[in-house]
């Protein structure tokens, strides 16, 4: 994980602008700025009521276009002429997101934004959300569980050390956010995958921290206990999980500092030379 440090100004801000912290997720999309804790929130959908569009799908942006539109629909909502001009966007993205997904997320915020983008790995932001040191040294265990994406990850010393995806949406992302029924079972089975996959040496200690679990999916009562009966640890929902990682790239917004005029991002897949 790249921290960079140094950012000055309050709230999160330096040169007197406004900073934001963006969760764009495949059915809702979330925004928090600086200095607020008021979380705006709107359907993940640009286009006329009869023909609604989805950009995002299983986390992706999947129409860059589309994106765009609706960020700036979702920035018309949250950032108003009173507010000082907009300085830097923090906006999250799956660990399983390709350096190409990452461009087109990068791209789709940029040209709606016109500011600095930064790209922050969702399940470290939604970690930090929950109030979870993510630089202790010992393993921590979280479940992102959304609406087009669940991805399991090991937090360790401020990184993400391992992490696994599955799929989790189909048809229109207005049905519903979570864990739908029919994958439960690949959830459970993906944790149980990365668990055994923690170092020998690690895994107890990361057994006994438990399961943390954000997003959507936090709320499905039988996905905890098909989790906590197959894998025998202990699962915790978290205790505001649609806004988790929104909360939590709001916390980075005031220790994130960029390394170039571009975009820098904070996880395991460094795309800082891409926008240079």
């Amino acid at each position: 994980m790249t921290v960079m440090t140094g950012m000055t100004g309050a709230n999160g801000r330096r040169g007197g602008g406004t900073a934001l912290a963006l969760d764009l997720g495949t059915a809702r999309t979330r925004l928090l700025l600086s200095g607020s804790t008021a979380i705006k929130e709107r359907p993940s959908a640009c286009g006329d009521p009869g023909a609604r569009r989805w950009p995002v799908r299983h986390g992706m942006v999947a129409d860059m276009p589309g994106c765009a539109r609706l960020v700036r629909t979702a920035l018309g909502d949250a950032v108003s002429e009173r507010h000082p001009p907009l300085e830097r966007v923090l906006v999250g993205v799956p660990v399983a997101a390709s350096r190409l997904d990452r461009r087109a997320a990068y791209a789709a915020v940029s040209s709606a934004a016109r500011c600095r983008v930064t790209i922050v790995e969702e399940p470290l932001a939604a970690a930090v959300g929950c109030g979870v040191d993510i630089a202790d040294p010992r393993p921590r265990l979280l479940l992102d569980a959304g609406a087009g994406i669940a991805e399991a990850v090991v937090i360790r010393a401020g990184e993400i050390a391992d992490a696994g995806a599955v799929q989790v949406a189909t048809g229109d992302p207005a049905e519903g956010t979570g864990c739908p029924p029919y994958a439960r079972e690949r959830v459970v089975a993906m944790v149980a995958d990365l668990i055994a996959r923690v170092p020998a040496a690690l895994r107890a200690t990361a057994r006994q921290q438990g399961l943390l679990v954000t997003g959507g999916g936090a709320r499905d009562p039988e996905l905890a206990r098909k989790l906590c009966a197959e894998l025998r640890i202990t699962v915790s929902p978290a205790a505001d999980p649609a806004n988790a990682t929104v909360r939590g790239l709001a916390c980075l917004l005031s220790t994130v500092e960029h390394r170039t005029s571009g975009t820098s991002a904070i996880g395991r897949k460094d795309v800082d030379d891409d926008h240079q």
